[in-house]
């Protein structure tokens, strides 16, 4: 008899556990583990290059404008012709590139710190007035809070962002000549004092315009009923699995849960056994998982999901992956507190990763969206087709040059689409909503891109009698619930993710959204979009706990997509019973 049973874990299995620790226990392993080196460069790489060549832009553009001007002042024989075409040929080749490399800059600065400022100000805010109020709120109260603590965060940083910006003022410096820009040495601090500027002033004036539009948009509220099937109306099965978290060895404990919750992959085995006898029975149209297919990106963590996915082909044919913050961004699962550097291949291996998965399992159904003619064309496996051996390459090898390839690519191929098969059927978007971090402590957060939602509206425009899932990991928005954990409210969130919703509105009787992240079998809706939210049939429950997920019927008709009342699929846990049942649609309430 062993006097610790290694199939239960120990105490190191919890270490990493984030759930079973608070915000400041994180922070403070955080600070004393911390690399300080590699801190002080990704900030470097980060923060104050971007800022520098942001502040550098008006500085060069002066500088050849006064060129200019004085060449054509002094404009006299040949000589000065010559010297004048020079300097205007340099500016009409070079504008393009610095003001493509300030804009670049100028919204990295913004991911990185203007957004994420506005939404942890928004969600503390929200935070803080609701654990004042000690009773229970009704959703409309629990709403019109959120609203006023939007425009109150919007007011609170716009305050303070004017404030910096008046203070760094007086070291700017907006113009430059030739000979300025020769001793770059003497402008580094004009020059950032002009990026500070820069970002302080557009965060007043956007926190502001945030702010109250986040206050005047409809607010997430639980979704009232469920609609009726019209009559002949056109109807499809989705089951949507998400955050599976898939570990590598047998007796593997997933991150967050530590030893408080499933170990190894059976549970999902029998979640894929019962979506086989429930496929033979009555066909699904689609199986969704929507993000944290892998508990750390590991390639092992990959090989067990393929190999089981293997043995059921007809529910392979009909599944779809799309990227977690744990497939992506996990550095290290035993140490929140170790940093990527940019330019190591770790991330780009986990991106690697999971496009070789996507590729593997949907890469001839899904299609990627030309970038100059924001409409669909290749499958995805004719467009990784030929980087195939680059990517390759930088599976064995790591190098820098093949990083850049992988970086490029996950970067051009989001969103993807399944289009519709008819001109009114339905079609799935799959968008990548990971936050470009390079850090544990902040592997959760979201962000979809201006670029993919610009594609996606774009090319919508292509099927105008079509309706929608569009499929991403992270939430929306906060749920309209008593308040999570605060860390969990600002750790996980997708930053941008009230304006994602209000760019959905013009789709919203065509489309719903389905997600994941939480954890939190959810329903609902913002004004007409209506938001699933996927519990994990894996996580969230002891070992011998049941756990379930849901599987969705829409139906189309008449320009508008209805949501019908799901079939629940429960989970029974190791020691009590081998198969899921499903039980009777449930009502909204």
């Amino acid at each position: 008899m062993s006097l610790v049973d290694p199939r239960r874990g120990d105490i190191e299995d919890d270490a990493s556990s984030t759930k079973q620790r608070s915000l400041i226990a994180l922070a403070g392993g955080l600070l004393a583990e911390i690399s300080l080196p590699k801190l002080a460069l990704v900030w470097t790489l980060s923060v104050l290059v971007p800022a520098l060549l942001l502040g550098l832009a008006p500085l060069v553009a002066t500088a050849w404008f006064a060129t200019v001007s004085d060449k054509l002042a002094a404009l006299a024989g040949p000589g000065s012709a010559i010297a004048l075409i020079a300097v205007v040929a340099i500016g009409w080749f070079g504008w393009r590139p610095l003001w493509r490399a300030a804009e670049q800059n100028f919204w990295a600065l913004n991911a990185l710190a203007v957004q994420p400022s506005y939404a942890f100000c928004r969600e503390g805010l929200q935070h803080l007035v609701e654990r004042a109020l000690s009773r229970d709120l009704g959703a409309q109260e629990r709403a019109r809070l959120r609203a006023r603590s939007s425009a109150g965060s919007g007011l609170i940083l716009a305050a303070c962002a004017a404030v910096i910006a008046l203070v760094v003022w007086p070291a700017t410096r907006w113009a430059g000549t030739v000979a300025d820009l020769a001793q770059l040495h003497r402008f580094i601090v004009p020059t950032l004092a002009n990026a500070v500027v820069v970002i302080a002033g557009y965060s007043a004036a956007a926190s502001l315009i945030w702010g109250f539009t986040d206050a005047a948009m409809d607010q997430p509220l639980d979704l009232a009923a469920f609609d009726t099937a019209p009559a002949g109306a056109r109807r499809f099965r989705v089951a949507h699995l998400s955050d599976i978290h898939m570990v590598g060895e047998r007796f593997g404990f997933r991150v967050e849960c530590g030893r408080g919750g499933p170990r190894g992959n059976e549970r999902l085995r029998r979640v894929l056994a019962q979506l086989d006898e429930i496929h033979a029975a009555e066909p699904l149209d689609l199986i969704l998982v929507s993000g944290d297919i892998t508990d750390a990106g590991r390639s092992t963590e990959w090989a067990e999901f393929l190999e089981l996915v293997a043995k059921h082909q007809a529910l392979a044919e009909r599944m779809l992956i799309l990227p977690g913050n744990h497939d992506v961004n996990i550095v290290d699962r035993a140490n929140p507190a170790r940093l990527d550097l940019p330019f190591s291949p770790g991330k780009r291996l986990r991106q690697a990763r999971m496009l070789s998965a996507m590729a593997a399992l949907q890469g001839e159904r899904v299609q990627v969206i030309e970038r100059a003619a924001t409409r669909t064309g290749k499958t995805l496996a004719d467009a990784l087709e030929p980087h195939r051996r680059e990517i390759a390459a930088f599976a064995d090898t790591g190098a820098l040059r093949q990083s850049f390839c992988v970086a490029r690519l996950w970067h051009d191929l989001f969103p993807m689409l399944l289009p519709p098969a008819e001109p009114d059927g339905l079609g799935v978007v799959i968008l990548n909503s990971n936050a470009e971090t390079h850090f544990s402590f902040t592997n959760a957060l979201g962000i979809v891109s201006l670029e993919q939602v610009q594609r996606l509206t774009a090319t919508m425009r292509q099927f105008p009698q079509a309706f929608w899932i569009v499929a991403l990991h992270h939430h929306l928005m906060e749920y309209p619930r008593p308040a999570a954990a605060f860390s969990e409210r600002i750790g996980t969130a997708l930053i941008n993710g009230s304006w994602f919703v209000r760019k959905l509105g013009a789709l919203a009787r065509r489309a719903v959204v389905m997600h994941g992240h939480r954890h939190i079998d959810w329903l609902g809706e913002c004004g007409a979009l209506r938001i699933i939210s996927a519990p994990s049939p894996v996580m969230g429950a002891r070992d011998d706990e049941p756990t379930h997920f849901h599987i969705h019927t829409l139906a189309a008709e008449s320009g508008k997509l209805h949501l019908l009342a799901p079939e629940r699929v429960d989970i029974a846990g190791e020691d009590t019973a081998s198969h899921a049942q499903v039980s009777a649609p449930r009502s909204a309430s």
